[in-house]
């Protein structure tokens, strides 16, 4: 009986991982399964530029996994069971339940209303491509008319904010955020971002929490009233809820609490990478929700679950940020460099230079991703003889 290895969530974390595992695991002892909600890969990075009507591309999931070995489940996940080691699934054939040995677990985030009164109801968001899909199509009713507000003022909130502008220069767009317009950057770069909204026409509502959202208006703190035809929330993410529900270890937001391997450390033949994980970085600070988060979470997890099933060992990737690199519309960028705390330093590269790096690394992670075996059929390691699978070790 081969080793069951299922994946859930085909993002930055479980294509790459699942990709990873299919080449280093020997085809005869491992079976690999990845679930995913949607048949083809999603470019969270880009999802603003979706919700402003770019036509950012589209690369099926059975493409990208032809040839690897990897299964591919079109499926919704509904529950884990951790003890019981299964899946709970809800696909169009209808409910399905699915074993493992080892559980890859990234599904990522999806958006945070922070409990704000009608947020949720009234509001739009970018976390996924449905959402997206649907500030798009909101935008395009608009006409290049009216009122947006974007609430949020970190990297999603400013990414979206500068991108509708530039797509709709005719709509009013208003960025309303509880602190201050990008806080963590440093002042020059922080300078920078602000003439950019400034040559935008974005106008900025810097400690302005919104705290009531109605239909056309949100309600700040301090009182004030900010009408719009399109209200998109971009101000936080939580992990989905999934984990918590099936038993395993997770903090406040529901990310899984790990050890420095990505396993749980209430299930440890469960991994976790991406937005799912609470992965600390070597400065003892938590890594934020992130591609580079994915892809530093995703090295480690499947270096560990590659270790335990063949003993094999590899180098450990470090969890240490350089910077941010943050889009500001379609011919603006700022990467933000950081220090080993991850403190913003004084210096930063700013438009042109920054702009070719950030469509550098969308051009570079989309390449990858669509090769997550990196095109080399090579059969891996061979598991140990300690290694068995949970219906084995029933029987």
């Amino acid at each position: 009986m081969r080793h069951r290895v299922i994946v859930l969530g085909a993002g930055y974390a479980g294509a790459a991982g699942a990709g990873v595992l299919a080449r280093r695991l020997h085809s005869d002892d491992v079976d690999i399964t990845v679930v995913n909600a949607s048949p083809h890969f999603v470019e969270r990075m880009r999802l603003h530029q979706v919700a402003a009507g770019r036509d950012t591309g589209s690369r099926g999931l059975a493409e990208m996994f032809a040839g690897t070995g990897v299964r591919l489940r079109v499926a919704r996940v509904t529950s884990v069971d951790a003890d019981r080691r299964t899946v709970s699934l809800e696909a169009a054939a209808g409910a399905e339940e699915l074993g493992y040995d080892t559980l890859l677990y990234a599904l990522g985030s999806t958006v945070d209303h922070g409990g704000v009164s009608g947020a949720a109801e009234h509001t739009l968001h970018v976390a996924d491509e449905g959402a997206a899909s649907r500030v798009r199509d909101r935008l395009r009713e608009l006409d290049g008319r009216g009122r947006v507000l974007v609430v949020g003022g970190n990297l999603t909130g400013i990414e979206t904010a500068t991108e509708i502008a530039q797509a709709y220069p005719g709509l009013r767009v208003t960025l309303a955020t509880s602190g201050e317009l990008g806080g963590w950057l440093g002042e020059k770069a922080r300078s920078h971002t602000l003439t950019a909204f400034e040559r935008l026409g974005v106008t900025v509502r810097e400690r302005s929490a919104v705290t009531r959202v109605e239909p056309g208006r949100a309600t700040t703190e301090t009182g004030e009233t900010l009408d719009a035809e399109a209200i998109v929330w971009a101000a936080g993410f939580a992990a989905h809820p999934i984990a918590a529900r099936g038993g395993l270890a997770v903090n406040e937001l529901g990310r899984m609490i790990v050890d420095e391997g990505m396993r749980s450390v209430s299930h440890p033949e469960v991994y976790a990478a991406g937005d799912s994980v609470l992965a600390v970085g070597d400065n003892g600070l938590p890594l934020p929700m992130s591609c580079a988060s994915a892809g530093f979470s995703r090295m480690r997890a499947t270096a560990a679950i590659i270790e335990d099933l063949t003993g094999h060992r590899s180098r450990r990737t470090p969890l240490a940020y350089l910077g941010n690199c943050v889009s500001l519309g379609r011919d603006d960028a700022i990467f933000q460099l950081v220090d080993e705390r991850s403190r913003a330093k004084a210096s930063f590269l700013g438009g042109r230079g920054a702009t070719f790096l950030k469509g550098f690394v969308l051009s570079t992670v989309a390449w990858t991703m669509g090769r997550p075996t990196y095109g080399l059929p090579v059969r891996g390691f061979r598991l140990t003889a300690p290694v068995r699978t949970a219906a084995a070790a029933a029987d």
